[in-house]
């Protein structure tokens, strides 16, 4: 009897419809890592970063669930791996970071605000992804490769926090893949929702970081389950249907930046096609169009000067070069990486932040040292 396999076209349909769930929840929540950071530094406001880090606790709950009913298995993902390139997430994280800071948002919001009308995110997509495509295997690549690439732990075990634990001091692998993600996304959830500001404030912030959260599980559900073949008639091996590197995998944006481009470039040759990664970055950009027609905030906004334009230019290409370094980028890392408890995710995560706060230091230096 013949195994009844998805298409790869049913997987990138449902990859659209979440990202345009996360387009239009990011535009009605203003979530951005970028903005969430610099609300704390500019006026100690904590909500966004709370949104933020709810997402998170959500996501690593729900990861959790999957993974403890049999229906995913994150094992599999890049995530997982047992070699960590840990400067390779430190360098990528920071310069990340910088990069996001000069382009005014992550990759997430440049394609919210690129469905908003910004006309300066259609450089920083082009810039993210040219950038993205050179260090996956162009120029940048081959200086990746023969620098941080090189600097490497091999850890013996997966990277993700309770596998490596038990490696370490030699508890039971289930017990800890069983209790510690639940306690640390109870921790994060709780700690998120702690803040009356939360629900007095900004009520949709607590929607908003929910939703969010759970698109990052619905995305490890298509990709993880849905699309998972464990024999593929034609290969005879286990196979993720319309995913880039046939495991499974949640939203990450940078390389799908490069990958989009590749594919309007290669059109003709019917052996590429929409994957998962393309399908939710152009759904997220569906998503904020449809809210900015729906509220009539739709605005064209354009480079006030030069300035502005050479800092979004290089943003964009710190932006590129920097995530596919690091594997990831405040989606990539920050929520599909952080919901799996992955070493390397966190290390990217924290340099991301480091890079975004320098970033802004020296901006405000700036600002003052002119005035």
């Amino acid at each position: 009897m013949e195994t009844a396999i998805i298409s790869a076209g049913a997987i990138a349909a449902l990859g659209f419809g979440l990202g345009g769930a996360f387009g239009l929840i990011g535009a009605r929540t203003h979530f951005c890592t970028l903005g969430a950071i610099s609300d704390i530094l500019n006026i100690g406001s904590w909500t966004r970063m709370r949104m933020w880090l709810l997402a998170i606790g959500v996501a690593v709950l729900g990861v959790w669930t999957v993974e403890i009913t049999g229906q995913v298995s994150t094992s599999r993902s890049l995530y997982a791996a047992s070699r960590l390139p840990w400067l390779s997430h430190l360098v990528g994280g920071l310069l990340f970071g910088i990069g996001m800071t000069l382009a005014s948002g992550c990759t997430s919001k440049t394609l919210i605000r690129l469905g908003g009308g910004n006309l300066k995110s259609v450089l920083v997509f082009l810039m993210v992804g040219i950038s993205a495509y050179m260090t996956l295997k162009g120029l940048f690549g081959v200086w990746r490769s023969a620098t941080v690439d090189q600097v490497v732990i091999e850890l013996g075990a997966s990277q993700e926090l309770p596998a490596l634990l038990a490696a370490w001091t030699g508890t039971e692998a289930a017990v800890l893949e069983r209790w510690l993600p639940l306690i640390l996304g109870v921790v994060l959830t709780l700690g998120a929702l702690a803040s009356r500001d939360m629900w007095r404030d900004e009520p949709y912030a607590i929607t908003g970081g929910v939703l969010i959260g759970l698109i990052v599980v619905g995305g490890w559900y298509v990709t993880g389950h849905i699309g998972f073949v464990e024999e593929h008639p034609e290969t005879l091996e286990a196979a993720y249907i319309g995913t880039q590197g046939n495991r499974p995998e949640s939203l990450s944006l940078v390389a799908p930046f490069a990958y989009s481009l590749e594919l309007l470039m290669l059109w003709s040759d019917k052996s590429r096609h929409i994957t998962f990664g393309i399908a939710t970055a152009l759904g997220m950009v569906a998503g904020a169009l449809a809210w900015a027609i729906a509220t009539r905030s739709w605005r064209e906004e354009v480079f006030p000067d030069g300035a502005d334009f050479r800092r979004h230019l290089l943003g964009g290409v710190l932006m590129g070069g920097g995530g596919v370094t690091a594997l990831g980028c405040t989606v990539g890392q920050g929520l599909s990486g952080l919901s799996t408890l992955s070493l390397g995710s966190f290390i990217t995560t924290a340099a991301i932040i480091v890079g975004c706060v320098i970033t802004m230091k020296i901006d405000l230096w700036r600002m003052m040292r002119e005035a």
